[in-house]
Parts: structure tokens; C-alpha cells; sequence
């Protein structure tokens, strides 16, 4: 497999935010599902990969938007692989608007996990090999994010409807989470241009997360999330964290 793939998207109005501009977590969904139909086309779906023991998820995420798009534009994403490293399979991710604009460019690192213990698989001993290659346009590859020392808290619950298929809190939820955390009026008037997201730890339902969080200098949001420390499945594990800059 060595070609990209395209999917259009026309933005339904329970995609967009109260201003009618795409919301970024389903800007997430978007990628992920561009990202397995291609995975599909090579017989890597979900239950191919369930019965062999594995699944897919997301440890990192860089993407830089240029614009948001508004309800009922059709975008369209452009997907491909590309070269596997020791322990992930980057991803990179272009979307376009009508007229070809660029509106969002992603890059994100994909591994594989053992369904039963939860553990990640290395390339080399997964027995998934993917084709990847470098065009040339892509974003540098997303580093990790130090935990920080951030005056906020903000508690939250996983519930039922924050989780995904494989039985842990959706990777585009946290993103709504951290959405959450400005008002209206900031949303309104900065737009984001730029996010880095790293998942650590798998949150899953009925756990109690603390959302540690404050805006620096420049007005860039920064977000770590973490199991509550009165949570008896850890000792204050680090799930999430991100870094979002706003225009």
C-alpha cells in the first residue's frame, strides 16, 4: 500500500459549534474515519484486528488549522501513511475546502494494543506491516508534552457516552473537555489554530479525572488531565494532555 486516500465530508449542523464553524473534536472524528476507511481498504478493519487480540489507537496528535469550515461546506480529507517507526505508525492528514484551500493539516501517531491486557505492541511483533511513505508536505512528527505545574481545576466524570468502541473514553471527547473550559465569548473571538494532544493513559467509565489547566502569556491553553488521586484504579495517573493555541 503505497497511495493516499480521499473522503469528503459535508458538515452536518450537529457538527458545528454555536458560531456554525466545525467543532474540532468531530475535525478528530473526521481524521480517524478517513483514517480507518484507508485502513480498511488493506484488511485492517476493527474486526480483523479484534480477532487476532489488537486495536488501534492514538498516543499523539499535531494538527495546524488554517480555517475552520462552517455547517454545510463539503471538505475534503486526503489521508496517508507513512514510514513506520520503532514503536508507532505515523499518519499524515491533509483537508481541503471546495475551491483546494488547505484547511487543517494532522499528523498523528497510531499503535497497536493488546484488547485483553491493554498493553501497546511494537511494530516488529504486531504482524501489521503498512507501506508508508513521505510526500514531502507533512507536519514535523508531535513530541510529548512535560506535565506542568497549572493553577486550575476543573473535575470531571466518565460516563457512558464519552467512550468509544474499544471501552475507553474516545480520544475526540477530550477535546470537548478541553473545549469546555473557556466561555463562549473566547470561542467566539479565537478561533484555535494549532493543537498538540498526547494520550497517555486510558480513562475508563465511572472514573473521576482532574482537568489541571491556565492560559500563559500568549493566551495558549495549556491542559493536563489526570485519574483523581481518591480514584482506587491508580495513584493520580497522567491520561491526557494538551497544548492549544488560539489566533
Amino acid at each position: 500500500m503505497s497511495n493516499s486516500y480521499r473522503k469528503k465530508f459535508q458538515i452536518r449542523p450537529t457538527e458545528v459549534d454555536r458560531y456554525g464553524r466545525l467543532k474540532p473534536s468531530a475535525m478528530l472524528l473526521y481524521i480517524q474515519q478517513t483514517a480507518g476507511e484507508h485502513s480498511d481498504s488493506y484488511s485492517l478493519t476493527y474486526d480483523a484486528l479484534a480477532q487476532r487480540g489488537i486495536f488501534w489507537a492514538v498516543i499523539r496528535h499535531q494538527i495546524e488549522i488554517t480555517r475552520l469550515p462552517r455547517e454545510h461546506e463539503t471538505v475534503t480529507l486526503e489521508t496517508w501513511p507513512m514510514p513506520t517507526t520503532r514503536v508507532a505508525y505515523p499518519r499524515s492528514t491533509v483537508a481541503y475546502d471546495e475551491q483546494g484551500n488547505v484547511l487543517f493539516r494532522s499528523i498523528c501517531l497510531w499503535i497497536l494494543m493488546d484488547l485483553n491486557n491493554r498493553s501497546m505492541l511494537v511494530p516488529k511483533k504486531s504482524g501489521v506491516e503498512v507501506d508508508g511513505f513521505i510526500r514531502g508536505d507533512e507536519l514535523p512528527t508531535p513530541k510529548s508534552l512535560l506535565p506542568l505545574d497549572l493553577a486550575q481545576h476543573t473535575p470531571r466524570k466518565v460516563v457512558f457516552s464519552d467512550l468509544d468502541r474499544n471501552g475507553h473514553m474516545n480520544n475526540a471527547r477530550y477535546l470537548d473537555w478541553v473545549q469546555d473550559l473557556l466561555p463562549s465569548d473566547h470561542h467566539r473571538d479565537h478561533p484555535i489554530r494549532e493543537l498538540t494532544l498526547c494520550y497517555i493513559n486510558e480513562a475508563l467509565e465511572s472514573q473521576d479525572l482532574d482537568l489541571t489547566w491556565d492560559r500563559d502569556g500568549d493566551g495558549t491553553l495549556h491542559v493536563d488531565i489526570h485519574r483523581s488521586k481518591d480514584d482506587p484504579a491508580g495513584d493520580y495517573d497522567r491520561i491526557f494532555s494538551a497544548k492549544v493555541k488560539y489566533e
